[in-house]
């Protein structure tokens, strides 16, 4: 299918995500309460000898910001390639971050909207988007209040409704269901510069609340879509982008 795309209609995207809060004890008592039931189920991955309580909150430093009802978006990034005169593909990427969640979201919505947000003529386009990063969106732009632009909105669509959205996962099973593989090992075995040369996601949490160190995490996602795209091209039998010809646009 994507062999029929226009490349350049395509919205490549990537999100970067973090507990609402640096510790457990700082949400609501009632959150608390809600997040010691959701993490009883993998507290079976630390010691037996840790305290419950301190296996909660460490189990919130290191899970909590893959829930979208636990977790906040501090960055999207998004990437649209274009042609060179040499015929091969450039790319622009821009990102939506800071601290103010609903602001963010609110800006990225604008550039949906007004640019992107017709099903039947655009494409979003990343690694694991389908069950993580555009789920994760409309769920964060239902708690803060905000519409969700038609090309997110996938409540109640049937399959040949969503082929607009397109998973580097769902390309890589051919066909295989329960086929998982990280976006780390796609790029190594298809030589494809590795975006994981600095920091992994493992480590975004750390480096927001401990090292206060944004723009470090917005440059990691940047790479990651930069990568998608890459990804995108390989599977096409193209060349990579030339990293002299990504351009990042404010």
């Amino acid at each position: 299918m994507v062999g029929e795309i226009d490349l350049r209609k395509i919205l490549f995207i990537d999100i970067e995500t973090v507990s609402q809060g640096k510790m457990l004890s700082e949400l609501p008592e009632r959150m608390q309460d809600l997040w010691a039931k959701k993490s009883r189920y993998f507290l079976k991955d630390y010691d037996e000898s840790i305290e419950i309580d301190e296996k909660y909150s460490l189990s919130y430093s290191d899970k909590a910001a893959i829930f979208a009802e636990f977790g906040k978006i501090i960055c999207i990034s998004v990437g649209v390639l274009y042609r060179k005169e040499d015929g091969n593909y450039g790319f622009r990427v821009k990102s939506f971050s800071g601290e103010d969640e609903k602001e963010l979201l609110i800006t990225f919505s604008d550039l949906l909207s007004k640019h992107y947000n017709d099903p039947a003529r655009f494409y979003l386009f990343g690694h694991h988007i389908r069950e993580f990063d555009v789920p994760y969106i409309c769920r964060r732009m239902v708690v803060n209040r905000l519409a969700l632009p038609d090309i997110v909105n996938l409540s109640g669509k049937k399959p040949w409704e969503t082929k607009h959205l397109i998973d580097t996962l769902e390309l890589w099973k051919f066909g295989d269901i329960k086929h998982f593989t990280s976006l780390d090992l796609l790029t190594a075995i298809l030589d494809i510069p590795s975006p994981k040369d600095d920091i992994d996601g493992s480590q975004v949490g750390k480096v927001y609340w401990e090292q206060k160190n944004l723009p470090r995490i917005v440059d990691y996602c940047e790479k990651d879509v930069v990568t998608v795209a890459n990804l995108l091209l390989r599977f096409q039998g193209l060349e990579l982008i030339d990293p002299e010809a990504i351009s990042k646009i404010n």
